[in-house]
């Protein structure tokens, strides 16, 4: 028998925010085994970039990140130089892109989208839960370590820094919301307290109940 909540024919979508090092793909993957539907991370960019007619590795660039021009305003930390207003642009028509292709599968099926402002993106869809996944810095340096991202906790600490900061930057820019704000998701976990598999079952649980009542 299906796991895939069955109440009517309309799709729902799950987006996930999360902090780098906190678990949230591997999570999101597992959630979309239990529940039957697509998980779109780096391919949803893929999807993107067929679409618009933009090259994939260009588009990737953008990925996550506030436009370019604004490389003055948050300095160094994000590693955004100043280019040009053409600059800005290119990241405006990858970010609507980007957009555009969450829509329509918001529209289309059920599935799980990980990060790009798809919880806002899809803030009036009638079936969407959004999710943040969160951990303490340690947990989330032991898992970039573990998987191979980098070699030292310096190195790995840094990493988890900057790209939390581009996150956040990006999510602030393109929603005027603060990223990661529990009050402004649905359900906020903290991925060290439990195994992944374990919360990716109790999450199943929580979506079966929330699309049947």
């Amino acid at each position: 028998m299906s796991n895939t909540p069955q109440t009517n024919s309309l799709p729902y979508v799950i987006t996930i925010g999360r902090q780098m090092g906190s678990g949230g793909r591997e999570l999101g993957r597992l959630l979309a085994e239990r529940l039957e539907i697509d998980f779109y991370d780096k391919k949803l960019l893929a999807d993107a970039a067929k679409s618009s007619g933009l090259i994939a590795d260009t588009l990737e660039h953008s990925d996550e990140r506030t436009p370019s021009f604004l490389g003055n305003v948050f300095g160094s930390a994000f590693g955004q130089p100043i280019t040009s207003v053409g600059a800005y642009s290119y990241d405006d028509t990858a970010y609507r892109a980007v957009s555009d292709t969450i829509r329509n599968l918001g529209d289309t099926k059920s599935c799980i989208i990980v990060g790009r402002t798809a919880d806002y993106i899809l803030r009036n869809h009638p079936r969407r839960i959004s999710l943040f996944i969160h951990a303490p810095e340690e947990a989330c340096i032991s898992r970039v370590m573990a998987r191979g991202d980098k070699a030292s906790e310096a190195d790995a600490r840094a990493l988890i820094r900057k790209t939390n900061k581009l996150r956040a930057a990006y999510y602030g820019f393109y929603t005027d919301s603060p990223w990661g704000a529990a009050a402004t998701y649905d359900l906020s976990l903290d991925s060290s307290l439990l195994p992944l598999p374990q919360l990716a079952d109790l999450l199943a649980s929580y979506i079966r109940l929330r699309l049947t009542n």
